[in-house]
């Protein structure tokens, strides 16, 4: 689909002649770069819609994991639209930039580039983003906050502010994280988790959270996704020359430099993304599992975290085959979340919350 997008793009020289017209609206590279950032942004926006509604409206009301009707959400995805016109386009000028100054090693200096935003961008989100889709309120003192607490203390996590936001008005998903760094550090939990749940499943999952923290995903993450992404770039850098011999002229795309070839790069990295992720699913995957395995140690509610895992089953099929969890899941899959939990029960049966009935919700 986004190779299409590029295609049309392209085409008869269309995006060439919106890189000319933003070059005569202004001489200055930066600002030249940056009105071409916008209106790509703004294209495949536009062309997008029809996957986007397919995928993230239509799809999700027809597993009953929906609960917006169509102006909502098509007004939540504008929301992200807006906030995506301050970042993006700042995203492309770096990497022209990179582009123009280092030459050949640009792919290099840009995949720097994408470490500190990504890096800079997991910090903002939780603060300033976030709470532009949904409420964030502390979370009403009661046996949920004081457990929740209670996990935090026990594994050094710095904080004292649980929130809880209203994610039933566009969800019916359960989710939560925690989030922050030097004296921001917050849990946040939706409201399906608190009001369809019990407190060991709330227990498991913020177990599961936790350990993203404690272990030091976000910057491993960071790390590992970088790397991937400079290789990505690579690709663009070794593939964009013959790309370009091969159809810049029907483009109109001059060299790597000129940003009419922004919809070429566009399709270069899209195919690699599309082509690697089994690696990226993979990566995210291994991460996901050390924090089932801190959860499991740190909440000590294996029951809780099986009934967890069988929620998710109602959009994520319970038992994939061996390549199939590779290449299409990042996170592992119910079954072995089941079968890891009654694992840890089987070497803990002295534990006096891993026999007990699990409450209702």
């Amino acid at each position: 689909y986004g190779i299409g997008m590029s295609w049309l793009l392209l085409a008869g020289g269309r995006w060439a002649r919106i890189t000319s017209w933003a070059q005569r609206v202004s001489a200055r590279r930066f600002v030249s770069t940056m009105i071409v950032g916008f209106v790509f942004l703004l294209a495949t926006w536009v062309l997008g819609i029809p996957q986007a509604v397919y995928e993230g409206f239509y799809r999700e009301h027809q597993y009953g994991l929906a609960t917006q009707t169509l102006l909502p959400w098509l007004w939540d995805q504008t929301k992200g639209l807006m906030v995506s016109m301050i970042i993006v386009p700042l995203v492309i000028v770096g990497v022209y930039n990179a582009v123009r100054r280092a030459g050949e090693r640009w792919w290099m200096r840009a995949g720097v580039f994408a470490f500190v935003f990504i890096l800079l961008f997991s910090m903002v989100v939780p603060v300033f983003i976030s709470p532009l889709f949904n409420d964030y309120k502390p979370l009403p003192g009661g046996p949920v906050r004081a457990a929740i607490l209670s996990l935090a203390n026990a594994n050094q996590i710095p904080t004292e502010h649980v929130e809880w936001f209203d994610a039933s008005k566009q969800t019916t998903r359960v989710s939560a994280n925690v989030s922050g760094f030097a004296g921001t550090t917050q849990v946040s939990l939706n409201d399906n988790l608190v009001n369809k749940t019990s407190l060991p499943e709330i227990k498991a999952v913020m177990g599961h959270e936790m350990g993203h923290y404690v272990l030091n995903h976000g910057l491993r993450l960071t790390v590992y996704l970088t790397l991937v992404i400079t290789l990505g770039l690579l690709f663009v850098h070794l593939s964009f020359d013959w790309a370009q011999a091969r159809w810049g002229r029907r483009f109109g795309v001059e060299g790597r430099s000129d940003p009419a070839g922004l919809p070429l790069a566009a399709a270069l990295i899209s195919t690699f993304f599309f082509v690697a992720t089994p690696l990226v699913n993979s990566i995210v995957r291994q991460a996901e599992a050390e924090a089932d395995a801190f959860g499991l140690n740190a909440a000590r509610e294996p029951n809780g975290f099986a009934m967890a895992a069988m929620r998710l089953s109602t959009y994520r099929k319970i038992h994939p085959g061996y390549w199939e969890e590779v290449i299409f899941y990042d996170h592992p899959s119910g079954y072995a979340r089941v079968h890891g939990s009654m694992l840890w029960l089987k070497e803990n049966q002295d534990n006096p919350t891993a026999n007990a009935p699990l409450p209702a919700p």
